[in-house]
C-alpha cells in the first residue's frame, strides 16, 4: 500500500460507497455555507454509522459533537422509527446549523440538541438516562477528552449496544504513530487501548477515512 494507492482507495470508496440523496446534500451545502470547519464524516462513513445503528434496536443514541447536523442525520436514519437521538454540541453556532439540519431531514422530533461541552454535559444526562440505556455511542469531539468520554459512557451502553468513536487512527494533521508532543493523539491512543482492554466489549478499529472504532458491549 504506497500513499498514492491508499488516495485512489479513498476515492474509489467515496464514488461507490459516498452516494447521497438530495437531504444529505443539501445538509452538507448548508454546513460549508455556515463557515464551519470541513470535518464531517464522509458519505461512505455516515453510511457505515446508519448501517451500524440498525443492526441495534435503535431505540437510542447520543453523538458527541453535532457539527452542522450530517453524522447525526446518518445515525437517526439507522434508529427504530420511534428511536431518538441526543446529541451534544459545545458551539452555539455549530448547534443552531445542526437543528436546521434536522429539520431539513425531517427527524427534528427524533433529535435533541444538548448545549454545551460534552464532559460538563454527559454527567447530568448519565444519571437522566441510567445505567444500559443507550444502543449507540458516537464519539467525534474533542480528541484530548476521548479517554473521559469513554469512562463516562461505558456504564450507559446496554448490552449489544455499540461504542463508535472517529478519527481513531488520526486527525488530519497528525496520526496514531506521531503521538510525541500531541496530546490529542496521546488521548486517542489512551482510548483506543481503553476499550480493546475493556473485557465487557468486543472492539475493532476499521481504517475509513481517518479511522472507525467499533466496539459492541457483550451480551
Amino acid at each position: 500500500m504506497t500513499p498514492q494507492r491508499w488516495n485512489a482507495t479513498e476515492r474509489y470508496a467515496a464514488d461507490v460507497f459516498g452516494q447521497e440523496d438530495e437531504v444529505l446534500r443539501a445538509i452538507a451545502e448548508a454546513t460549508r455555507s455556515a463557515g464551519l470547519p470541513p470535518i464531517s464524516v464522509s458519505a461512505e462513513e455516515g453510511r457505515l454509522l446508519m448501517i451500524l445503528a440498525s443492526l441495534t434496536p435503535g431505540r437510542l443514541a447520543v453523538e458527541l459533537g453535532s457539527l452542522g447536523g450530517y453524522s447525526g442525520t446518518w445515525l437517526a436514519r439507522g434508529l427504530d422509527p420511534a428511536g431518538r437521538l441526543i446529541t451534544i454540541e459545545a458551539d452555539p453556532h455549530h448547534a443552531d446549523v445542526a437543528e436546521s439540519a434536522f429539520r431539513t431531514a425531517g427527524i427534528a422530533h427524533q433529535v435533541e440538541v444538548r448545549r454545551g461541552r460534552a464532559l460538563a454535559v454527559l454527567p447530568g444526562l448519565a444519571d437522566e438516562l441510567g445505567p444500559e440505556s443507550v444502543d449507540v455511542a458516537f464519539v467525534d469531539a474533542e480528541k484530548v477528552e476521548y479517554p473521559d468520554y469513554f469512562r463516562l459512557l461505558e456504564p450507559l451502553i446496554a448490552p449489544g449496544g455499540l461504542y463508535l468513536a472517529d478519527n481513531v487512527y488520526g486527525t488530519g494533521d497528525s496520526w496514531i504513530d506521531e503521538p510525541d508532543g500531541n496530546p490529542g493523539i496521546a488521548a486517542i491512543d489512551e482510548m483506543n487501548r481503553m476499550v480493546a482492554g475493556n473485557a465487557r466489549f468486543e472492539a475493532v478499529a476499521i481504517p475509513i477515512r481517518t479511522g472507525l472504532l467499533i466496539a459492541r458491549r457483550r451480551e
